[in-house]
């Protein structure tokens, strides 16, 4: 079993596949790890991808982005998963740090957050709805983070193996943050850089605002089930 999984979703990331995957066993020099891709597309994306040395799962037709997020991290082999999306927006650099804190013992999920100041490359719409997410989560849940939508994080396997969630419909990044958070797993919480994507993003932006907020108010009875107190995400590292 590799000590590291690098787990990314893919539709259509032909012109973007290539150098994600050089950047991603660039930074994977020397550990032991696995690079899983999970892929729905109609393009060259998996034979790309596989050719390059990933574990490609073909989830087609498309189930939808919960359930392939899902699949990767049910499929992933490693002690820690580190996800990030297939379109050069997260800094594959930093996959090292993000694992090295959960392989440690110092976190069971650790959250690389877009949003210590605003990303240019970010649109401002979608990043005043992803500040005001967070804020939600803080008045509702009682949990503090700063990005309750990021792609790139790492998760402990134990915690893939012993939480139920939801894969029906979008935003499930929201879930797989806030409701092991409520349960009392250690949630620590880094900041990264944001970059231009590569290709067309398939983001619903309406669609992903109902599920965001449905998704955290139904966690609300799981609060105060759990008489969770409030939890700041710490910095790792």
């Amino acid at each position: 079993m590799p000590a590291i999984t690098v787990a990314m979703i893919t539709l259509n990331e032909e012109a973007a596949i290539g150098k994600v995957m050089e950047d991603i066993q660039r930074a994977l020099s020397g550990l032991d790890s696995e690079i899983l891709v999970v892929d729905s597309s109609r393009d060259r994306t998996p034979e790309i991808a596989a050719a390059m040395g990933a574990r490609v799962v073909r989830q087609f037709p498309p189930c939808g982005y919960g359930r392939a997020i899902m699949r990767a991290l049910t499929d992933a082999q490693g002690a820690v998963t580190v996800t990030l999306d297939c379109d050069d927006t997260y800094p594959a650099e930093r996959i090292p740090e993000l694992a090295s804190a959960v392989l440690s013992g110092e976190a069971d999920i650790v959250n690389a957050s877009r949003l210590g100041t605003r990303p240019q490359s970010m649109p401002l719409a979608n990043y005043l709805a992803n500040r005001c997410f967070a804020v939600l989560s803080r008045l509702v849940l009682g949990v503090k983070t700063t990005d309750v939508h990021s792609g790139m994080r790492a998760y402990r396997r134990s915690i893939l193996q012993n939480v139920a969630f939801d894969a029906a419909g979008p935003a499930l990044p929201v879930e797989l943050l806030l409701k092991p958070a409520l349960l009392g797993y250690r949630i620590s919480e880094v900041f990264i850089p944001y970059r231009e994507r590569i290709g067309v993003t398939t983001l619903r932006r309406w669609e992903s605002t109902v599920w965001t907020l449905k998704r955290i108010f139904r966690l609300l009875p799981l609060r105060f089930q759990s008489h969770c107190h409030e939890q700041t995400l710490g910095e790792a590292g």
